[in-house]
C-alpha cells in the first residue's frame, strides 16, 4: 500500500467511525425520549424532551456532514497520480504534506504529518490545477509545490 493509499484509507476509516458514533448517539437519544415519554408529565418533561430534540437535530446535522465527507472520499481514486493538482492529490509544499479532499484533522502516517484540506479552502484553491514548481503566497507564507502524488 502506497503512502497516499494509507492516508486515504485512514481518513475513510476516521469518517466512517464518526458516522457510526453519530448514529449510535442519535439512536440512544431516540430511545431515551421514548422511555422518558412513558412516565413523565409537566413542564420539566416538556423541557427535557425539547432539549433532547435540539440535541438530536445537532447530531443529525453532524451526521449529514460526515456522510457528505465520506461520499467525497469514496469518489477519490487513491491510486491515480495526476501531473497537476486535482481532488485526491497528495501535495508536498514547503516540506508539508497536504491531501486535497475534505477538511479533516491532521494525522500522522509512518511518522509524517499530513493535513487534509478542502479544495475550497484558501490554500486548496491556490493549489488546484497547478504543477510541481508552482510558487505562490498566502498571507505572509511563500509556498513552492515540491511534489504531487
Amino acid at each position: 500500500m502506497t503512502f497516499k493509499q494509507k492516508i486515504h484509507a485512514y481518513y475513510l476509516q476516521m469518517v466512517q467511525d464518526r458516522i457510526d458514533v453519530f448514529k449510535d448517539m442519535i439512536s440512544a437519544l431516540t430511545e431515551d425520549s421514548k422511555n422518558d415519554a412513558k412516565g413523565s408529565a409537566g413542564d420539566k418533561h416538556e423541557t427535557a424532551l425539547s432539549m433532547m430534540h435540539i440535541e438530536q437535530e445537532k447530531l443529525t446535522n453532524k451526521l449529514k456532514e460526515a456522510i457528505s465527507q465520506k461520499a467525497i472520499l469514496d469518489r477519490i481514486d487513491a491510486e491515480s497520480v495526476a501531473s497537476t493538482i486535482i481532488v485526491g492529490s497528495l501535495v508536498q509544499a514547503n516540506g508539508i504534506y497536504l491531501y486535497l479532499s475534505v477538511a479533516l484533522p491532521k494525522i500522522t502516517i509512518d511518522g509524517i504529518n499530513v493535513i487534509a484540506l478542502s479544495p475550497q479552502s484558501p490554500l486548496g484553491s491556490k493549489l488546484m490545477g497547478n504543477a510541481v514548481g508552482f510558487e505562490f503566497d498566502i498571507n505572509t507564507t511563500h509556498y513552492i509545490i515540491e511534489s504531487i502524488c
